[in-house]
């Protein structure tokens, strides 16, 4: 027999379980597969939504062209839109956070959650379930924005690892903040207490390499805002992708950008799945 599940739009999926003995790691990712279709569908009913969602990051990116790309153009040592493109990049992979954290704490809010934890399935599946299907949500933005900027005129200069290196690099950015959002959204009391963490977003994102040079910053302050995971990902990606790389302040976060690209992710990760997967288990009831 295997799991069948009837969801609805705001409610867990009834399931059945299997009769005799099952592997618990086949259970567990059925399970997993169970709550990443449950949220896949919830896109049927917030279709605009998700859709601008998509196309934020290219009206970001429009913003700052219009307003920075001519002073800055000679400042990054070529043109600013190919400057810039790999910093959206890395911004797409950042801003999911908001999404995450909204939705996961909508469905502890309204009890969904708790309806989940009362079947007898995967604590894991619950929060990986949600993970996938940000997951999936992050891989269209990316190729809404990549189409984006070659509408603009971006030419990336990479080759095909070099491309497989850069999703690599944007994915595992995006893990760490997805398990980053599952967490605080589990944390959170209300919808009001989301809000400064929306609001913190915005200066992690502008204090960083994402859309300009920090080598211009006082030095200090450069080295700040170089130690900013998201600069680490955005300043490995432009070269990557064959983008002017510029001097981000001399500092030792910026001489070791690439290697920070993966341990910062790999680092957040390690602390926010766990903390995740037992602030579920441990839900308020």
């Amino acid at each position: 027999m295997t799991i069948r599940t009837t969801p609805a739009a705001d409610t867990a999926p009834t399931t059945t379980l299997p009769d005799g003995p099952t592997s618990p790691v086949i259970r567990a990712f059925a399970d997993t597969w169970t709550i990443t279709r449950r949220d896949l569908q919830h896109w049927r009913h917030l279709l605009g939504a998700r859709i601008f969602g998509w196309v934020w990051p290219i009206l970001l990116m429009a913003l700052f062209l219009g307003l920075l790309g001519g002073a800055l153009g000679g400042d990054v040592g070529g043109s600013y839109i190919d400057f810039v493109m790999p910093g959206v990049l890395a911004m797409t992979a950042f801003l999911g956070l908001e999404t995450t954290m909204a939705a996961v704490s909508q469905d502890s809010l309204r009890g969904i959650t708790d309806r989940f934890r009362s079947l007898p399935i995967s604590g894991v599946a619950v929060v990986g379930g949600r993970c996938l299907a940000d997951l999936f949500d992050s891989l269209i933005t990316l190729v809404v924005v990549v189409a984006g900027g070659l509408t603009f005129g971006w030419r990336p200069d990479t080759t095909a690892p070099e491309a497989f290196a850069v999703l690599g690099l944007l994915l595992l950015l995006r893990i760490a903040m997805l398990w980053t959002g599952i967490y605080i959204g589990l944390k959170a009391t209300s919808p009001e207490a989301l809000v400064p963490f929306n609001i913190l977003v915005w200066p992690i994102l502008f204090f960083s390499t994402v859309f300009i040079d920090t080598s211009t910053m006082p030095r200090w302050l450069a080295a700040i805002a170089d130690a900013n995971p998201l600069s680490a990902t955005a300043s490995t990606v432009r070269e990557l992708l064959g983008a002017p790389v510029v001097g981000g302040g001399d500092s030792v976060f910026a001489d070791h950008a690439a290697l920070l690209a993966v341990a910062w992710p790999v680092l957040i990760t390690a602390i926010f799945l766990p903390l995740a997967v037992s602030a579920f288990r441990h839900l308020r009831s």
